[in-house]
């Protein structure tokens, strides 16, 4: 049994994990192509991000050998045979679900010791690649500004001969526009070996310089220049950022992502920590604000130990009584401060209460990236529980129905995956509720497939959606279905 298992999920998880690599490529196509890149990066950041989508691949793959697995025997009734010796289709279950088990503790310590390392080396490559500049490519009839201080033209560039005609030179080190410009009627563009710096090999022109004329007043200026014939003149060009800098480790040390689960619970909790200290200062803080100062008497916030409605009761008295003594001109200058000290305790909430919702979303990235690495492991377990049962159900091996079925799921799954996962960090749900969504809709369908199954219901019948629909519209419109029955139409 468990070797038909292993041959679809060995093919349908390479199928997945090519799928996500093609979708990568798909996404960072614009910051790879063009930067030059060897044969072995591109063969790196390929192999770490795979690893990376080794825990999202596996749950789909379990989902899709379960179903081929099950449906092929169905479909050549090798299942059939087994229930009717008296096998029930538990114990049938059994040894892939034992597998299944080893598969997702399996997931889970990947995604636990080998996933952050994995990602964080994904990361850091691509971060570089990024900063790389696009290959030394200039074309003829545009303007090539991939250098540093200078804007080069060529009117044409022989490929076989790797010659430019027409070209020109713009020097804009110096930060005053076109002050100087070479103008050379062909020449040669090479690389130095060390690849720092680009070597243009200039015949047959003319360097024009402007000449900064000092102390001479604006409406007297006559804008000299100076023009430098050459038959023959070499330039060489510094070339910055065009190979790859490799970036050490430590940049993404402290992301989410790239934790495992016992940093996670660390940053966790020191990050709660700092929140709730957080809070109380700004309650305190706010708390122990003059909210009225007058001449006559002057009033503090509520004490937080005596917050309750009797207290509040009491100093409106008081706060009210002592107003009611201030002079004409004293009210005003109350009214005026209390109007300010209201304007100002807003903005001072208002600030605060942002601060602590951004501190508030960082926490929860880490406590979602925490249930993240038990929900995908236990995804293996939920889709064994769905395609196992289902493919004994519609008994359909092969690449087709199954694959069409388990996609359908995935989407699912996956659509309510990330919204959940989006809603907790946006502080709009329980992180709860929002990590263990997907969990909660998908285990209750597993277990019903599961026990449709075992009694061998016909859930793919769609007379017995007809039956059921026809029993709902008797029993809303009061009317009793029709029974079919041929002895009664042949009597007749």
């Amino acid at each position: 049994m468990i070797r038909s298992f292993i041959g679809p999920l060995v093919l349908t998880f390479f199928i997945v994990l090519i799928i996500f690599i093609l979708q990568f490529l798909w996404m960072y196509v614009d910051d790879l192509a063009g930067k030059g890149l060897e044969l072995k990066v591109l063969a790196e950041l390929l192999f770490q991000f795979s690893l990376t989508f080794v825990p999202l691949s596996l749950p789909l793959a379990i989902l899709l050998a379960s179903l081929m697995t099950f449906g092929n025997l169905g479909e050549f009734l090798e299942l059939t045979a087994l229930k009717s010796s008296g096998v029930p289709l538990q114990r049938i279950m059994m040894p892939i679900f034992i597998f299944s088990s080893l598969l997702a503790i399996g997931s889970f310590l990947f995604a636990d010791y080998i996933l952050p390392i994995s990602t964080r080396k994904a990361r850091t490559l691509l971060t570089d690649i990024r900063r790389m500049r696009p290959e030394l490519n200039i074309q003829a009839g545009t303007f090539y500004n991939g250098i540093d201080g200078f804007s080069i033209k060529i009117t044409d560039k022989d490929p076989e001969t790797n010659r430019l005609d027409g070209i020109y030179v713009y020097d804009h080190r110096d930060g005053v526009g076109n002050s100087s410009v070479i103008y050379a009627d062909s020449g040669y563009m090479n690389v130095t070996p060390d690849e720092s710096g680009l070597i243009l090999t200039l015949y047959n022109g003319h360097a024009y310089k402007d000449i900064e004329e000092k102390d001479v007043q604006q409406d007297k200026r006559k804008y000299p220049f100076r023009r430098d014939r050459f038959s023959e003149q070499t330039m060489v060009v510094k070339l910055e950022g065009f190979g790859l800098n490799r970036s050490g480790m430590d940049i993404y040390r402290s992301n989410y992502a790239m934790l495992n689960t016992a940093d996670l619970t660390y940053f966790i909790d020191s990050l709660s920590t700092m929140l709730r200290s957080r809070a109380d200062a700004y309650y305190s803080e706010f708390n122990q604000t003059r909210l009225l100062t007058t001449p006559h008497f002057r009033l503090r916030g509520i004490n937080r130990e005596e917050d309750s409605l009797a207290a509040w009761k009491t100093q409106k008295f008081v706060a009210r009584a002592a107003f009611d003594t201030l002079s004409f001109n004293d009210r005003g200058t109350t009214i005026s401060r209390a109007l300010s000290f209201a304007r100002e305790g807003a903005s001072f909430m208002i600030e605060k209460s942002e601060s602590l919702v951004a501190e508030a979303k960082n926490l929860r990235k880490y406590e979602a990236e925490r249930y993240k690495r038990f929900t995908l492991p236990f995804a293996c377990l939920v889709f064994f529980f769905i395609g196992a049962p289902l493919g004994a159900i519609i008994r359909k091996g092969g690449l087709g129905t199954p694959a069409v079925i388990s996609v359908l799921f995935f989407v699912i799954y996956y659509v309510i995956t990330l919204s959940g996962e989006k809603f907790a960090k946006e502080l709009i749900i329980n992180v709860h509720l929002g990590m263990l969504a997907s969990t909660i809709i998908l285990l209750p369908i597993g277990a019903f497939l599961t026990y449709k199954a075992t009694t061998d219901a016909a859930i793919m019948n769609a007379e017995t959606y007809i039956a059921f629909f026809r029993k709902i519209g008797a029993f809303l419109t009061g009317i009793k279905p029709e029974k079919d029955d041929e002895g009664t139409g042949a009597g007749a």
